[in-house]
């Protein structure tokens, strides 16, 4: 049995080895926001080995008042900048925004879980 992850408050749990198989549906889509803070800017950056400037020019555009990382069109599908295709990852994993480090356990699923279901095949209610 693979190990799942649970978080207090949630009515399921992941199984993160169902992003093996996934496409990554969570970083594919619809359009949508990815926010990052100010921290999270710097240590993509850092990560990326280019300046907070030349990041912001490169990856980020402004909504309101915070900044969301750039999508680009797929095959009639947004998807996430860094997003790979071929390796089926994130090419900034180690950096990534905590919006997704914590999926699927948003406060925007616990009502929804069968919506989360659609996108997400880890999801295995408990």
């Amino acid at each position: 049995m693979p190990t799942l992850m649970r978080e207090k408050g949630y009515s399921y749990a992941f199984n993160p080895k169902a992003c093996e198989e996934c496409q990554g549906k969570c970083c594919t889509g619809e359009s949508g926001y990815i926010y990052v803070s100010r921290s999270e800017i710097e240590n993509i950056a850092k990560l990326l080995d280019l300046s907070v400037d030349d990041f912001g020019r490169k990856y980020l555009f402004k909504k309101g008042y915070k900044y969301s990382i750039k999508e680009r069109l797929y095959e009639g599908s947004y998807e996430c900048v860094f997003y790979d295709r071929q390796n089926n990852g994130c090419t900034i994993y180690d950096a990534r925004p905590s919006q997704c480090k914590t999926f699927p356990f948003w406060d925007y699923y616990k009502q929804r879980v069968d919506e989360l279901k659609e996108e997400c095949p880890g999801i295995i209610d408990e």
